[in-house]
């Protein structure tokens, strides 16, 4: 039996409801640690997706497996750097393990050909890793930062795609 396609498709309105949704997964907000301050607030969350989608220089992708959405992927400008590139993606914890993010983040890779890429992931989050890895990133530095979602600094490493 195949796997059920991973497909992305340009992010829409009608989209919200559902990534709000995956966002509120506690679990997964401890993983990716950088997140916002509160992720059930669904004011700031509408107000934040309307500011990405409003703006050209953000590649916002929703994720479909099998025509379901399970999360998104995006290109945005790096905040450190404007004129650098930054990947992200975030998948419905159900579907951890099974080779979605990897799929979905290696079809954004390939729509958006532009190099190099940045990434970046918290020190312990060895899913994220793994996946960024496997689709071509290397470790090229380390920081640390505020990781809402633990309350706390949180060690992160930095990748690019060359």
């Amino acid at each position: 039996m195949t796997a059920p396609a991973v497909e992305l498709r340009e992010t829409a309105p009608g989209d919200l409801p559902s990534l709000f949704r995956i966002q509120l997964d506690p679990e997964a907000n401890r993983m990716a640690a950088f997140t916002v301050a509160d992720p059930s607030d669904r004011a700031a969350f509408d107000a934040r997706w309307e500011r990405f989608l409003g703006d050209p220089g953000i590649v916002s992708r929703t994720v479909l497996l099998g025509g379901e959405v399970v999360g998104s992927a995006a290109v945005y400008p790096s905040h450190d750097d404007p004129g650098a590139r930054e990947v992200t993606y975030w998948i419905a914890r159900e579907h951890w393990g099974r080779g979605v993010a990897g799929r979905a983040l290696a079809a954004l890779l390939a729509e958006h050909p532009h190099r190099p890429l940045y990434a970046r992931a918290a020190k312990d989050n060895h899913g994220s890793l793994r996946v960024l890895e496997k689709c071509g990133f290397v470790r090229c530095g380390e920081d640390a930062a505020y990781a809402a979602a633990r309350g706390e600094t949180v060690e992160e490493y930095l990748l690019v795609l060359s």
